[in-house]
């Protein structure tokens, strides 16, 4: 059984500017589709009288801006949260089972921005615990019985089943573009620190992003324009200029065959499309570059919930308990080491790119298409690495081996993630079944 529905972030837009829908209707609509559907799939928490509430917001919002000529781009537009974004006026759990009171805090700046842009809130998204691997209850709208991914598991379900046009995540290892892969959306992880983490509950500071999922790339732009900082549009002006880089090696080779048949094809095709491709060694290191990422958020998770887990160990699921057993065992050297890794990985990756004159890096976004179960969320190998980096990554959806979907990751340079969104429109439009 599945469940996917279309609701592109640009063409909501669009509907709204050009009034062929209202908002009161957009609200009706998404909120019918959440209350028919979303019993199976779960990516939404329960609330009571949603509606009522949508349509009280949407009152201030045309209290906020009466002028329809000078109405923010969002206007109107209904988007969804991780559930460890605050928002005034929702709880905050973390996916867990502690009080909502240890979450409190300030809104997180990245949903008043989008506030501020006119943005109306469904609801909060279901996600892992604390952002972690103990899955949730979500299932992926293209197969009921497969995971959606993690963390960001609501979010990346949510947006594919066309609840809504826009929904925020994180990734502090994989959990954007995984699910983005698996449900087969669009998924943006921006360069480290380039979008506001205030008012996010903290996994590790120096590894998480706040990143989003939609339906399109027009729609991403939009609002990676919104929440970057110092967004500077377009970088290249002739997209056919962009030469693209394959990483050979160890890293790709972590692939499930199927996954590396599927994609070396694509490369093929896009290949034989126009595109300029290298094939460059890279990333032969990536067992130490695991490592230290790993030793990073595993010390860094433990000192987040130092005084959490004091209180309140036994409502902790096994697998957080034993993240955080294991980051109190790490040295303060070791944590130094693994953070001052990033940067020494990234300039030697920056080296490499530049030296090879490769603009952006193109692999399989994920090891495989969406296990089986819902037990867990899937293997984040092909993540990580660029999350160590910092530097930023878009998944495209780009096909379907067995009728599920899987996506194109690709890597921009540190702080250029504009050229993300100057792709050339083969690697958009393209659709493949293997």
């Amino acid at each position: 059984m599945k469940f996917v529905s279309d609701c592109s972030l640009s063409d909501t837009i669009n509907r709204l500017k050009n009034k062929t829908i209202t908002p009161e209707n957009l609200i009706e609509d998404l909120c019918e589709k959440l209350e028919t559907w979303d019993t199976k799939i779960k990516s939404f928490l329960p609330e009571k009288n949603r509606r009522w509430r949508l349509h009280k917001d949407l009152g201030q919002l045309y209290n906020r801006f009466p002028d329809t000529e000078k109405r923010p781009v969002l206007f109107g537009v209904p988007i969804g949260v991780k559930d460890i974004f605050n928002i005034n006026g929702f709880e905050t759990k973390a996916g867990s089972e502690l009080p909502s009171k240890e979450f409190s805090g300030e809104e997180a700046e990245v949903v008043t921005e989008l506030k501020k842009s006119g943005a109306l809130i469904l609801g909060k998204t279901v996600t892992t615990e604390f952002a972690y691997f103990h899955p949730s209850a979500t299932c992926n709208p293209n197969n009921f019985d497969r995971t959606p991914g993690g963390s960001s598991s609501g979010s990346a379900a949510a947006v594919a089943a066309g609840f809504c046009p826009l929904a925020l995540g994180t990734q502090t290892v994989g959990s954007i573009t995984r699910p983005a892969s698996f449900c087969g959306t669009f998924g943006f992880k921006p360069s480290f620190g380039r979008i506001s983490t205030k008012g996010v509950i903290p996994f590790s500071p120096s590894a998480d992003h706040i990143g989003f999922f939609s339906q399109d790339l027009q729609g991403a732009e939009v609002v990676a324009s919104i929440l970057c900082n110092e967004w500077y549009g377009q970088i290249k002006e002739i997209t056919s200029k962009q030469v693209f880089g394959v990483p050979e090696g160890k890293y790709l080779k972590q692939t499930s065959l199927e996954m590396l048949n599927a994609f070396n094809k694509v490369i093929n095709n896009l290949k034989n499309a126009g595109l300029r491709i290298k094939y460059i060694p890279a990333l032969e290191n990536i067992d130490e570059i695991t490592a230290q990422h790993n030793i990073m958020i595993a010390a860094e998770f433990a000192k987040s919930h130092q005084n959490l887990y004091g209180k309140y160990k036994n409502l902790y699921h096994p697998a957080s308990s034993e993240l955080y057993d294991k980051g109190l065992k790490i040295s303060e050297l070791q944590i130094q080491q693994a953070i001052q890794g990033r940067t020494i990985e990234r300039s030697k990756m920056e080296n490499l790119l530049a030296e090879n004159e490769i603009d952006i890096l193109i692999t399989p976004s994920t090891l495989s298409t969406a296990p089986l179960g819902l037990h867990n969320t899937g293997d984040p190998a092909m993540n990580l690495p660029w999350t160590y980096l910092g530097l930023p990554t878009l998944s495209i959806p780009f096909g379907f081996i067995d009728d599920l979907p899987f996506g194109l990751q690709f890597i921009g340079r540190y702080y250029q993630d504009e050229s993300l969104f100057n792709l050339d429109k083969k690697l958009v439009c393209t659709k493949n079944r293997f």
